[in-house]
C-alpha cells in the first residue's frame, strides 16, 4: 500500500528550510527531475548518530565535482543540516538522504546552462527500527546475476536509478533478494552494494573504477580485514569464482556486510552465513558505534 503523504509527519529540508513532507516542492523545471542531473548520498544513523558522515560528505563532493555542479555547502554545514534532519525528526535508527541537483533553469533544455542555477538541496530521513540486525544476517542473501546495462560512470552516485530499480524488480519477481551486475563475465556490484567473495583467507571484490560506485563500508571492509591479517585483492572476479568460493558478502552503508549464500540457485560455501563475513561485521559494527557522530 502506498503511504499516504497527508499523513507522513516527516520534517524535511528544502533549499534552506524545514517543511513537513507534504508540503515540499521543487520546480517541475528542475534538472534533476527533467533528466536526472543530480546526485545523492545516504547515511546510516544508529543511536540517533550519524555513521561515516565525512566519509560520505567527501564522496557527495567528489559526485558534485564530476558532474561540475558546485558543492553548495561546506563539510561543516552538511554535518549540521544532518544533524538537525535526525533532530526534527527524532531519528534514533535509520537513513538520512541528501539528494542535490544542479537546480531550475525555467525550461526545459538537455544542453547545460551556460550558468548555472542555484543547486536543489534536499534532505529527508527514513526511520528502519531494527535494521542493523536485519534477519538476512542470519539466513544470507539469495542473489541472481543479470547483464550489467547501466552506463559508465557508475563512481558517480547519480540519482539515474532506472535501471537499478528495474533489477530490483527482477530479483522480487525471481523469489530472490537482489542482484549482481555481470560486465563481460565480470562481476561488478549490486544494486545498492558492492560485492565480494572470500576464498580461504583472501577477500576479493572489484577495484574502485568507473565500473563501480566507491562504497565507503566497502572501504571499511577492505581496512578491516586487512588489519585482521586477511589478503585482499582488488580485482574483477567472475561469476564462476562466485560459486566456487567459500563465502560471499555484499557491503552497504544501511546493512553494513551482509553474507551471500546463493547466487543464480547454486549454494555458496555452506549454504550458511560464514565466520568471515560475521566477524568482520562484528567489527565494524562495534567502531561504527565509537566514531558515531
Amino acid at each position: 500500500m502506498l503511504a499516504d503523504p497527508g499523513q507522513d509527519n516527516r520534517q524535511v529540508y528544502v533549499n534552506g528550510a524545514f517543511v513537513p513532507a507534504g508540503e515540499a516542492t521543487i520546480s517541475v523545471f528542475d534538472r534533476g527531475f527533467l533528466m536526472a542531473d543530480a546526485v545523492y548520498e545516504v547515511t546510516a544513523v544508529v543511536g540517533g548518530k550519524l555513521v561515516d558522515l565525512t566519509c560520505h560528505m567527501n564522496r557527495l563532493h567528489q559526485s558534485l565535482e564530476a558532474l561540475e555542479i558546485p558543492d553548495p555547502h561546506s563539510l561543516d554545514a552538511w554535518r549540521e543540516l544532518h544533524r538537525a534532519v535526525v533532530a526534527r525528526n527524532s531519528l534514533a535508527e535509520g537513513l538520512v538522504y541528501v539528494q542535490v541537483s544542479r537546480g531550475s533553469t525555467g525550461e526545459r533544455d538537455i544542453a547545460r546552462p551556460e550558468v548555472d542555477p542555484s543547486p536543489t538541496v534536499v534532505l529527508f530521513s527514513r526511520s528502519i527500527p531494527g535494521f542493523m540486525t536485519p534477519l538476512s544476517m542470519h539466513t544470507g542473501l539469495k542473489i541472481m546475476s543479470v547483464p550489467d546495462l547501466r552506463w559508465g560512470r557508475c563512481d558517480i552516485k547519480s540519482v539515474q536509478l532506472i535501471y537499478t530499480s528495474m533489477a530490483k524488480l527482477i530479483a522480487k519477481r525471481s523469489g530472490v533478494n537482489d542482484v549482481w551486475y555481470v560486465d563481460n563475465g565480470i562481476v561488478t556490484e549490486g544494486t545498492s552494494h558492492n560485492a565480494g567473495i572470500v576464498v580461504g583467507r583472501e577477500i576479493i571484490t572489484h577495484p574502485a573504477d568507473a565500473g563501480i560506485l566507491p562504497g565507503v563500508t566497502r572501504a571499511a571492509l577492505i581496512r578491516l580485514a586487512r588489519e585482521e591479517g586477511y589478503q585482499v585483492s582488488e580485482r574483477g572476479f567472475a561469476l564462476e569464482e562466485a560459486y566456487a568460493a567459500s563465502e560471499a558478502f555484499a557491503t552497504a552503508a544501511m546493512s553494513y556486510f551482509l553474507p551471500i549464500v546463493q547466487i543464480d540457485g547454486r549454494r555458496i560455501g555452506t549454504g550458511t552465513p560464514g565466520e568471515t563475513v560475521r566477524k568482520l561485521r562484528r567489527i565494524y559494527a562495534e567502531e561504527a558505534l565509537r566514531h558515531a557522530e
